[in-house]
């Protein structure tokens, strides 16, 4: 039997772990913290822009399951906000136990509060992993899908010290790097002045602490847009997101919160005594990170280099997906990648041919532009997303976009790919 081994249980994690499965492998999904989904449990954010045709992709290639379950636990639909058109939020309170539950369904072993701090390496395979606690996990292939967040020490040395995010390194213990481990050189992202990383970029306030006429036109519409005073605007702070699809001037000049179950507010973080200036936030109290006044996450800080079939280079039996993999921003785009690892460690183990994604689809272009351009010094300083910047103009040039379920599946199948990660290999 073909045993993957899935290291970091975020979107990318668990997407590879439900693509392993689905091919017929055992898999063992293990995770630091007590939760799974990492940084999804404050996004929330899905189906706007071009994240839609990739979803769509992902759904007619048979790897849809995540995205079923984000769309059966949407608060909104279909709204718009700067910058973004027909976008869905997910309730993120309550997803969390909704994909553990898919996962387990599918026979996945979860184990959380199970970090990582060793491998068992032979020549250019990985033959086990090493936890905490001394145990070992051996597996045939691995999947490196613990981010490029953390530990504690980059956010001091990089942003504005460790602001208690979701990551939670005080209390699981900093994220290590499978591909590190292995003595893989990684690959650091770049703000635009040259400096490394890129803070997360948006905070959540606990919704019941805004003012009720606020909170009742989020939880109504989706979306609120609150002018900010010029006297505390913060234009400097955009080129220092991660999510760069909203360094957009509207982004400087408004506050805008949407409903995730918390109020997800666009920016990295904004300083308490400012943010109560502005009518309905008042009482506000930031729910992530905890010290979301005075900064955020540092992330793109150690990603591995890996080829169009996201195998790791200089390994043969290494996977990664999500940040792990590229400089890429959302869960769509962890949840795409992770799909594509995950299949390719199976076929692996079977000696078979990886699975490349074409140009023809969104999916396939996406990864094998961003391998492009972080081969170039200056690409290193951009984030790519299906939802903005760079990339989704791209879709929009090369006709790639599109919200026509029938267009988008005739086009998978087109490149022979329709249910591919339904098929079991095993």
């Amino acid at each position: 039997m073909v045993k993957i081994v899935v290291v970091g249980g975020g979107w990318a994690g668990c997407a590879a772990a439900l693509a392993a499965a689905k091919c017929g492998a055992d898999v063992v999904l293990l995770e630091r913290t007590d939760l799974l989904l990492g940084t999804g449990l404050v996004g929330g954010i899905f189906r706007n822009n071009g994240r839609y045709t990739a979803a769509e992709e992902a759904i007619a290639m048979g790897g849809g399951d995540m995205f079923v379950a984000m769309d059966a636990n949407a608060r909104h639909k279909d709204i718009k906000f700067p910058g973004h058109n027909h976008a869905s939020l997910y309730d993120v309170t309550t997803m969390e136990p909704l994909i553990r539950k898919v996962l387990q369904n599918y026979g996945i072993v979860i184990k959380t509060k199970a970090r990582v701090v060793d491998i068992i390496k032979y020549g250019k395979k990985v033959q086990g992993v090493i936890l905490d606690n001394g145990e070992i996990t051996t597996g045939d292939a691995f999947v490196d899908t613990t981010g490029s967040a953390g530990p504690m020490g980059n956010c001091l040395r990089y942003g504005n010290g460790c602001a208690m995010c979701i990551l939670r390194c005080p209390s699981f213990g900093p994220r290590i790097s499978l591909t590190a481990l292995a003595e893989i050189k990684e690959i650091m992202g770049q703000k635009m002045d040259g400096t490394y990383g890129a803070m997360s970029g948006s905070c959540k306030i606990n919704k019941d602490s805004l003012g009720e006429e606020l909170r009742v036109k989020l939880e109504k519409e989706g979306v609120a847009v609150l002018p900010i005073p010029e006297n505390i605007q913060r234009k400097s702070s955009l080129g220092k997101k991660a999510c760069s699809q909203y360094a957009l001037p509207e982004y400087a000049a408004n506050l805008i919160l949407l409903d995730t179950g918390h109020a997800k507010l666009m920016t990295s973080y904004f300083p308490l005594d400012d943010l109560r200036t502005i009518p309905g936030l008042e009482s506000a109290r930031y729910e992530d990170p905890y010290a979301g006044g005075i900064g955020n996450s540092m992330r793109y800080l150690g990603i591995a280099p890996s080829n169009n079939s996201l195998q790791v280079l200089g390994m043969d039996n290494l996977f990664c997906a999500g940040e792990k993999s590229l400089i890429l921003v959302g869960h769509t785009e962890a949840v795409v990648t992770g799909l594509l690892c995950g299949h390719n460690a199976v076929r692996y183990c079977l000696d078979m041919q990886y699975l490349e994604l074409p140009r023809t689809i969104a999916c396939g272009d996406f990864i094998m532009f961003v391998h492009e351009c972080m081969n170039q010094d200056e690409g290193l300083k951009l984030r790519y997303t299906f939802a903005g910047a760079a990339y989704f103009e791209r879709m929009k040039n090369l006709s790639l976009y599109s919200t026509s379920r029938a267009e988008i599946s005739a086009r998978v199948a087109e490149a022979g790919l329709t249910d591919i990660y339904n098929t079991c290999l095993i």
